[in-house]
């Protein structure tokens, strides 16, 4: 599940930079948002899933909505307009960092030392990715300062799926994401990107657009959402790190984006970074002496 949300994430990184070509920033998401909120409701319904929340998890329903789905997915497709596809999926992937310091503060799990070097090990990454362009994110940060802000949406989002053992079923709740998020991003595409009328995209952007809703949207939030509720939130936040090293790659192939030296090192840190959180000591074969 890890993997399979980790690679469709990745790939979602170029796919969104190549629909901006034809689609407004906001307005990708103002789309992808009900379209994904309706095949979650159907999926509820098929598993027989109560789509109502109890008054005690609407306000946290309220709150995850808003920092998981709707700001995250809003700042990320802010962020890509202004950076390339491929530093904005490695600089939004400082969230598992983020998350596993939140995880630790507000949720009380444990910072063992394996995490705790991941953790060291994406930052340096990170480091390694900006150094060169050091000077022109001090004139111009707005890029790296926008995917920051989504990486610290991200983790609040998940402490606030954590907070709480959930009565609402992963597919209903996923749902309630979305809808919740409908209602918050279209007041902001009307105002700042005049919808109506909007212009048919190309083939191309559509089927983009289709694998948009389905996988990263409803299949990976439907993963992650169940995800969350099996195992600690610093471990699963940085086994996604899959994503950037899939995002940068397929940025590579998609939008013909350079392969740095910078970006190289960052990949390999990451990579590494992952090796280390799933890496168990070898057991010792019991002494019968």
């Amino acid at each position: 599940m890890l993997l399979t949300v980790g690679f469709l994430w990745g790939l979602n990184w170029p796919a969104v930079k190549y629909m901006m070509t034809e689609l407004p920033v906001f307005t990708i998401r103002a789309i992808a948002f009900p379209s994904a909120a309706i095949l979650l409701l159907i999926i509820a319904l098929w598993k027989k899933q109560s789509l109502w929340p109890p008054a005690g998890e609407r306000i946290p329903l309220f709150l995850a909505a808003f920092f998981l789905v709707f700001a995250f997915n809003m700042l990320t497709s802010l962020g890509q307009s202004l950076t390339q596809a491929s530093q904005a999926a490695i600089i939004a992937y400082t969230m598992p960092a983020i998350t596993a310091v939140l995880s630790v503060v507000v949720l009380k799990e444990q910072m063992s030392v394996r995490i705790l070097i991941a953790i060291v090990l994406s930052l340096c990454g990170l480091l390694i990715l900006v150094w060169k362009d050091l000077g022109t994110l001090v004139d111009s940060p707005a890029g790296s300062l926008t995917m920051l802000a989504a990486a610290v949406c991200w983790a609040c989002g998940n402490i606030a799926l954590k907070l709480r053992h959930w009565v609402l079923e992963p597919a209903a709740r996923a749902a309630w994401f979305f809808a919740i998020s409908t209602v918050l991003s279209w007041p902001i595409v009307w105002v700042l990107e005049s919808p109506l009328p909007l212009p048919m995209p190309g083939a191309g952007v559509q089927l983009t657009l289709l694998f948009h809703v389905i996988c990263p949207m409803v299949l990976c939030y439907l993963l992650w959402t169940t995800l969350l509720t099996r195992i600690p939130a610093s471990l699963a936040a940085i086994a996604i790190l899959t994503a950037p090293v899939v995002g940068v790659l397929s940025a590579l192939v998609f939008l013909q984006e350079p392969l740095t030296w910078q970006k190289t090192i960052s990949l390999a840190l990451i990579v590494t970074s992952i090796v280390v959180t799933f890496a168990r000591p070898a057991v010792k074969p019991a002494s019968f002496d």
